[in-house]
């Protein structure tokens, strides 16, 4: 349930302040803030969708009919392909097109048009990036002719709504906008939809992140130390998703059916990635040495990362996704159950938009009858179900970034010992109410420098400690990204193939288009089958993992190609009847040749989901619709389970503290809102995580703002030496600090728990604190301050401390990703809501113990599909379909998404019409309407 205060507005970015001072005032005055009544009523209800009726809709072929139901979700009935996209064009464009307009500067770094100045170095960085102009070269290159005409339809359709609609009419954010320049929405075009899957690819990139975090860590960390932060992925305890066959040494390609005897040693001449990012190559440097030293560089890399807006959230442990699916054999159903639930930050409205395409009748001019879920501004569907199958999806989390440090002399760079020549191109970035700017874009082979976007980064390599065989570092090295995203690509095409395909074989060859971003694919169809299929471009390293900066004047660190997608992993009815995908690791790597990444998520969810699916089975019942759902809202937490038998046995003193530490006897580990163990539970890990890593870590990781007193990084003092030690404070938004407390985390404690006396125990003394040396002096230690730090959030007395009231939801208007104009604003915001969950649990409430409680990743929305009984599923998304701030549907959904409840997804013709509240009838010019 929403709390009764609406929550603090987030800190502010550098830079924007009077921007979004101006908004605020300007939407206040939209919405009838002390300037009456017009702006409340006539602008505010002036966007509103007209949802019953008829429009007349240039380019019809015949007439569609769009059937909303209670809560405004529409579901399209046409007679052809393009009609079906044209009218979805529309519909979404009348519910969100503001969200579009914005995502699609975004894309193509064009903020600046729309909100001045204060983008112009995040366009620049978009622009170096270049995921417009790959977009387009994949529309004029690779995609298929049916594919554009879908595009084109879709367009069509969108620009039909805008046509001789005035801004406020569009949306009552323009009527702010105008405000402050005289901004009007242009066009549509098919290449701003594909632009879209950019964006998407960017947020789920992988580890690109823990590779410069790995960089940083070496000012204050050994090798070893380093290592103990980031373990190997436990294998023996978090099954893989794949866990039958592999690559046959008889056809070469991945047999799900193969016997371990069939399988390939993993000596094939493919195989690569096993090196430790360390090499030397042809002996001209070391990229661990290269890298030890880019310090400031990278943290400066890091700050222009979080400066993009995130359309899927901050980057990091959190972004990731539940899905499985279950055989008919165990189910109520005697059919297939697929569960999803995709994990990203919390956006007003929703990433999310449900919807239904329909051929009224299946013929070769009309073959789609989908629903599910998509994205405004992208026809299509996906994720959800035909008549024929179901399909979820997870990220793979596949290593497709690597940053190369290169060895720049004017316009050349170093490879190999001959220098080539680096590729430029001019970008001009218009800026509203200001004067335009442009920039050049370089690029060597791996790609563009985006060292070149940043007054730091632009002296790379000043002061880096390389080996004597390395390139005279002269003026500095730059760091250019290789990224798969960056090649153009099919990935589009896959979309359309999979809405309408029809069994295993046909989804599989869909799926080989998905390029990027590379996903887990699940699968269900009504004959009963289920399955599992890996795509995405993966890179082969000739050397190295990936996991550091690579040194790119050595060739031996080339990407050599990618996975060829026969050799991709996938199951088809395994024998244990059940597929989890949850971020944990594809595939056994002893059992695989090819490297996918070392930076899984570390299986906390997707255990935690075998092991119910497994209880269920085991006991001989079988699981239902009821029971995938209860599932998805799972609170259980991992490391509660693991860490509180120890914290029960510290011996506590103070009554104060053994009054919170009694919480915890006889807690059941889950995370209820109403839950004062939880709430205590939770401060503890934070206090531990802040005590044993987070203090010790470099100040680039650390929470920016919050300052310690720290041995310097070059001092030989030992660290009791208060006199010795300097003020030293972070430099990270508090959404991707780090230590974050996610699974990582767990694995790095539960190695460390058992060895009492291991220096990760230890903690400096403070003015008021004592030294501590070991694990119950630290545990200990964390007990005290979490009793302190809830008494000053939650009040004295321990018994009226809930973990909802610590771990709340405000959803925020999100058309600019996480940092955008308008989600200030009190009259776009919604919430708090107290939550159950955490991070890690299967119900991925996360937050981030270095930065605090508030919810920071959400399960985006739900869905629990019953295959072949199509009408017996359910869905709810995090907010609603709508995008205006005043409409009944802008956040209609969230009451139930919060309690963990599902509504009826009705997809049949019958149970579409007995749902439908709203028909709207498109039709051609000209054509009457009965």
């Amino acid at each position: 349930m929403p709390a009764n205060t609406t929550a603090s507005s987030p800190k502010k970015k550098k830079g924007r302040r009077a921007r979004l001072l101006v908004l605020v005032l300007v939407l206040a005055l939209v919405a009838g803030v002390g300037y009456g009544a017009y702006w409340s009523i006539s602008t505010v209800r002036a966007s509103f969708p007209q949802t019953t009726g008829s429009i007349q809709l240039e380019g019809l072929g015949g007439q569609v009919e769009v059937k909303r139901d209670g809560y405004g979700i529409p579901q399209i009935y046409a007679d052809s392909d393009e009609d079906l996209f044209r009218a979805q064009g529309f519909v979404q464009a009348q519910d969100r097109f503001w969200e579009m307009d914005v995502r699609r500067h975004m894309t193509a770094g064009r903020l600046s048009e729309m909100f001045g100045p204060g983008q112009v170095e995040t366009d620049a960085f978009l622009r170096t990036l270049g995921w417009r102009r790959v977009a387009q070269q994949e529309y004029d290159t690779k995609l298929s002719a049916e594919t554009k005409k879908y595009l084109q339809a879709y367009s069509e359709g969108v620009n039909a709504y805008l046509k001789e609609r005035s801004a406020e009419e569009i949306s009552v954010e323009y009527a702010a906008l105008s405000f402050t320049n005289d901004y009007k929405p242009e066009p549509w075009s098919p290449v701003d939809s594909v632009a879209w899957l950019k964006a998407m690819a960017w947020d789920l990139r992988g580890n690109m992140e823990d590779e410069i975090d790995r960089s940083l860590l070496t000012s204050r960390l050994s090798e070893k130390q380093i290592k103990d932060l980031y373990p190997s992925y436990p294998f023996d305890r978090n099954k893989p998703i794949v866990q039958e066959g592999g690559i046959s040494q008889v056809t070469g390609k991945f047999d799900p059916a193969a016997k371990p005897s069939d399988l390939s040693d993993g000596s094939t001449d493919a195989n690569t990635g096993t090196g430790d990012g360390t090499g030397t190559g042809d002996g001209t440097g070391s990229a661990a040495n290269a890298a030890s030293g880019l310090n400031s560089q990278l943290s400066a890399l890091s700050d222009t990362l979080e400066a993009i807006p995130s359309l899927l959230g901050p980057s990091g442990n959190g972004i990731g996704s539940n899905s499985w699916v279950v055989s008919g054999s165990y189910t109520t159903t005697g059919k297939p159950l697929l569960a999803n639930d995709p994990h990203l930050a919390p956006q007003l409205p929703s990433i999310w938009y449900q919807m239904g395409l329909h051929c009224r009748e299946a013929s070769a001019k009309c073959r789609y009858d989908v629903a599910g879920y998509t994205f405004s501004g992208m026809p299509g569907v996906i994720i959800g179900h035909n008549q024929d199958i179901a399909w979820g999806f997870t990220n793979l989390g596949a290593d497709v970034t690597d940053l190369y440090l290169e060895k720049l002399s004017g316009d050349s760079y170093l490879v190999g010992g001959e220098e080539k020549q680096l590729t430029t191109r001019k970008e001009v970035i218009k800026v509203a109410g200001g004067t335009s700017k442009t920039i050049t874009v370089r690029s060597t082979g791996h790609g563009p420098l985006v060292s070149d976007r940043s007054d730091e980064l632009e002296k790379v390599g000043e002061k880096a400690p390389v080996s004597n065989a390395a390139p005279d570092r002269g003026a500095g090295y730059g760091v250019a990204l290789q990224w798969t995203a960056l090649q153009p690509g099919n990935t589009m095409d896959a979309v359309f193939e999979i809405d309408r395909a029809s069994d295993f074989q046909s989804f599989r060859k869909a799926a080989q288009k998905f390029e990027v971003p590379s996903q887990n694919l699940i699968y269900a169809d009504t004959d009963g089958n289920i399955g599992y299929q890996a795509p995405g471009r993966i890179p082969v390293r000739a050397e190295g993992d990936g996991s550091m900066p690579a040194p790119g004047w050595d060739p031996a660190y080339q990407w050599t190609g990618y996975i060829p997608f026969d050799e991709l992993p996938y199951e088809y009815n395994p024998d244990r009847g059940y597929v989890v995908t949850a971020n944990q690791a594809v595939i056994d790597a002893e059992k695989y040749p090819y490297l996918i990444t070392k930076d899984y998520g570390y299986g906390a969810r997707s255990q935690r989901i075998n092991d119910l699916i497994e209880s269920k089975i085991q006991g001989g019942g079988k699981i239902s619709t009821e029971d995938m759902r209860t599932m998805q809202t799972d609170n259980s937490s991992e490391i509660a389970k693991l860490l509180t038998p120890y914290l029960l046995k510290i011996d506590v003193s103070d009554p104060y503290v053994r009054e919170a530490q009694k919480l915890l006897e006889g807690w059941d580990y889950t995370q209820e809102p109403d839950s004062g163990a939880a709430a205590y539970f939770n401060a503890v890990w934070r206090n531990v995580l802040k005590l044993a890593f987070g203090n010790k870590l470099p100040k680039e990781l650390r929470v920016e703002g919050e300052c310690l007193s720290v041995r310097p990084a070059d001092s030989t003092a030992p660290d009791d030496d208060l006199e010795e030690r300097v003020r030293e404070c972070g430099q990270r938004d508090a959404d991707s600090a780090q230590p974050d407390g996610g699974d990582r985390w767990f694995e790095v404690v539960r190695r460390l728990l058992k060895d009492e006396d291991n220096a990760w125990w230890q903690s400096p003394r403070t003015r008021t604190e004592k030294a501590t040396d070991h694990r119950d002096e630290l545990l200990g230690r964390a007990m005290v301050d979490a009793r302190w730090e809830l008494t000053a959030e939650l009040g004295k007395d321990a018994s009226s401390w809930s973990w909802g009231r610590l771990h709340q939801l405000t959803l925020k208007n999100q058309t600019l990703g996480t940092d955008g104009p308008g989600f200030l604003q009190f009259m776009l915001n919604r919430g708090p809501w107290n939550l159950g969950g955490g991070e890690a649990a299967v119900n991925a409430t996360g937050w981030n113990a270095a930065g605090g409680y508030e919810v920071v990743w959400v399960p985006s929305m739900r869905m629990v599909v019953n295959v072949g009984e199509w009408d017996e599923s359910r869905w709810v998304n995090l907010t609603g379909a709508s995008g205006h701030a005043y409409s009944a549907h802008y956040t209609d959904q969230t009451e139930k998404w919060a309690d963990g409840e599902l509504l009826d997804w009705a997809y049949s013709a019958d149970a579409v019409s007995a749902g439908t509240s709203d028909t709207l009838t498109l039709h051609p010019p000209g054509q009457s309407v009965p």
